[in-house]
């Protein structure tokens, strides 16, 4: 029977990615990286303290393995039982690797070729990290410029409006006929009028008395607007647009209607139900703060009182919003009580007006759940087929930024805050918010975060990159950005250039004259020249074989003044001890004080493991290594704990992540620290996936080389 082909069939569970040239590969599911060497997609082989799965290997280092021999020779006794004959094996295979220089004739090694192996090594320590080669190669969604294409559909009125509207566009004005709704730009200019805040429920039900009731409703109002000794007001219900462009430019001037007039009427509920159930009522909606607070005057009024009472911004704190501090906060701030900074009573207003939303949940961090169906007066305007914004609560809160967003039904509140934040360049609210790791994260939308693990604020943080757009899925396409790719798969042989020292280097000589000695006295007693000089040139070599070990260390210890810069990534908890012996090939134990060796030290505040030493001097604690530890035995951290090593600055990092995170992107500064993000890549949708957020030394992102455009999603 002849043998079939065999044909290789594409599985749904198959991903089709491109490399740094972008050709299309196909593979797997399993999680990718993209080699900083070769450029292409690779499957992501992990060291791990407890290997678990095929993705998962012991570690393992390339560490020169004449330091290994001599370090393990210095720091075992060979007088203790056994390891007598172990002790002698090991260090006659240690003086086998001196021979080997030797055999290669060493001064032409060490003259000739070490000059070469240095070019050859110069070029290997670059001084740089090792690059992140992968690049943004889709469309935008939405560009911060206007240069650049965006694939979110326009619409003309974008391009046309104003930043700020001096008037509204409609207006309800009493005339010799009654009511009329006014849109003359003439007669609105000149004439004093006052809007109405009020909450849907507290006007009309749903059903077959609403338009009876609606008309009641507007009956009181304008009832009420003629007792104040006005002839025009603003409603909602009357003053909003039919076509969808109309509306949404209305939605885009709201805030000015509130700043133009001469005094906001909050229209409550019946006191009959209770007083401070109808003011918590009003306080719950998206549109309080734009509404009261961009009012130059308020008053407000039951709808089973006749009196019209006046309200200071105090007073409206006290009755709506006497449970929450932000709330009370940012009264006080408008008030001119307590000034707060630009960014700090924006992000205030903002986490109020998301609260808004979720009035009778518990504050959430992470992204904003979906909005409630209630509009700019608490529900549809005029008919039925109003379709309600995604994003009304960005709508909402743009009314106190300088600049503002054209309303998109098709966008939801994420997407509309990356525009608004390009809109408004200076505060950069999307580019902090990068910088930030959230206590709790979504795969959608991982750049969001409403607060932060280190107890940091928003205008905290400076960032270093920009955002240059939204893709369709809502990811921010990152400008500016310094990334470096992170080593999973072993310890490298990393390039380490101690301090300068002429001692160490005549005391380096040294091991490598035992061989040319014994082969001198074996040539002198071979051709009966002298016997006894034989001897002595042997007995020489031999002595500085013995001594070669401590030599040979003392040699290449010291403090180290640069260091080929890696990021190492181990999965588990793993101690200081071995990392150091997987960099250096061993630690020194007892002798450190002899032979001084590098040495990695604990960050002091780089993640929440960390834990500062109350010495004189800076450093971490040796604790968080237990602590780290314990923490990955048990409960929802287990078998997601991550070591990251930096070779540059000597620093070992403890970390929590759902996947092990190949990419390194600096982003911003905070606190004294640069704030690194740690990403997993998504090679399909050609995008980046936050996974923690480690603060480390500044200094080392100028040891990373500048990529191009990054998604982060």
């Amino acid at each position: 029977m002849p043998l079939l082909p065999f044909i290789h069939r594409n599985s749904d569970a198959d991903v089709t990615c491109s490399n740094d040239l972008g050709e299309l590969k196909t593979h797997g599911p399993e999680q990718r990286y993209l080699s900083p060497t070769t450029g292409t997609c690779r499957k992501l082989v992990v060291q791990a303290v407890t290997p678990s799965g095929k993705f998962e290997v012991a570690i393992k280092d390339h560490t020169n393995h004449t330091n290994k021999l001599a370090i393990w020779l210095l720091t075992n006794c060979p007088f203790r039982r056994w390891i007598f004959f172990k002790w002698i094996g090991i260090w006659l295979w240690f003086a086998v690797k001196l021979l080997v220089p030797v055999i290669l004739c060493y001064v032409k090694i060490y003259f000739d070729l070490i000059g070469d192996s240095e070019d050859a090594e110069s070029l290997y320590n670059t001084g740089y990290y090792k690059p992140y080669l992968r690049q943004f190669q889709g469309q935008l969604w939405a560009a911060r410029s206007r240069m650049e294409h965006s694939s979110r559909v326009t619409d003309v009125l974008e391009t046309n409006t104003r930043t700020h509207a001096s008037y509204p566009r409609i207006l309800m004005i009493r005339t010799t006929n009654g009511w009329v709704q006014c849109a003359d730009r003439d007669i609105i200019i000149q004439t004093r009028f006052i809007a109405i805040s009020f909450r849907r429920v507290d006007a009309y039900a749903r059903g077959p008395n609403e338009k009876k009731d609606k008309a009641q409703f507007i009956d009181e109002v304008r009832a009420t607007v003629i007792g104040q000794q006005f002839d025009a007001y603003w409603l909602d219900l009357e003053c909003t647009g039919e076509t969808p462009s109309e509306k949404s430019l209305d939605v885009y001037c709201m805030a000015d209607v509130y700043r133009r007039a001469e005094m906001t009427l909050i229209m409550l509920g019946r006191a009959a139900s209770g007083e401070n159930r109808c003011w918590r009522g009003w306080g719950e909606r998206v549109w309080t703060f734009p509404e009261a607070l961009l009012s130059s005057r308020l008053c407000y009024k039951f709808r089973d009182r006749e009196e019209v009472k006046p309200l200071s911004l105090f007073e409206l704190a006290n009755l709506a919003y006497a449970n929450s501090d932000d709330e009370q906060a940012i009264v006080h701030a408008y008030g001119g009580k307590d000034p707060l900074e630009r960014l700090e009573r924006l992000m205030l207003l903002k986490k109020a007006i998301w609260r808004r939303a979720t009035a009778s949940l518990p504050i959430a961090s992470g992204p904003p759940p979906p909005p409630k169906l209630d509009v700019i007066g608490g529900g549809p305007v005029t008919g039925e087929v109003y379709k309600p914004y995604k994003a009304e609560r960005v709508y909402a809160l743009m009314g106190f930024f300088e600049h503002r967003i054209q309303p998109n039904h098709e966008e939801d509140d994420l997407r509309a805050l990356a525009r608004l934040s390009m809109a408004n360049d200076n505060d950069c609210i999307t580019e902090r918010m990068v910088s930030m790791f959230p206590s709790t994260t979504t795969p959608g939308a991982c750049w969001y975060a409403d607060n932060d693990i280190y107890d940091a604020n928003l205008w905290d943080v400076l960032p270093e990159i920009q955002v240059a757009g939204v893709t369709q899925n809502g990811a921010l396409v990152l400008d500016g950005c310094r990334a470096t790719a992170i080593r999973w798969k072993d310890f490298p042989d990393v390039v380490c250039f101690p301090e300068c020292s002429q001692s160490r280097k005549i005391v380096g000589f040294i091991p490598y004259f035992s061989w040319p000695f014994i082969i001198i006295g074996l040539a002198i007693i071979w051709q009966t020249i002298s016997r006894t000089g034989g001897f002595i040139f042997i007995s020489v070599g031999v002595l500085l074989l013995i001594l070669s070990p401590p030599l040979l260390l003392f040699s290449q210890s010291g403090r180290i003044v640069t260091a080929q810069p890696w990021l190492i990534g181990v999965k588990g908890v793993i101690d200081r001890e071995k990392v150091e012996s997987h960099l250096y090939g061993g630690t020194m134990g007892r002798f450190a004080r002899m032979v001084p060796f590098p040495r990695m030290d604990f960050t002091p505040s780089g993640s929440l493991f960390s834990k500062p030493e109350q010495l004189v001097i800076r450093r971490g604690s040796n604790r968080q290594y237990e602590d780290a530890k314990e923490q990955g035995q048990s409960g929802q951290d287990a078998g997601h704990m991550y070591t990251l090593i930096d070779t540059y600055s000597s620093t070992m990092y403890y970390f929590r992540a759902e996947r092990p995170p190949t990419v390194c992107i600096f982003t911003g500064r905070e606190g004294g620290l640069g704030r690194f993000v740690l990403c997993s890549e998504k090679c399909k949708e050609n995008e980046l996936h936050k996974e923690m957020v480690l603060r480390m030394p500044t200094e080392i992102s100028q040891r990373m080389e500048l990529c191009g455009w990054v998604a982060l999603g």
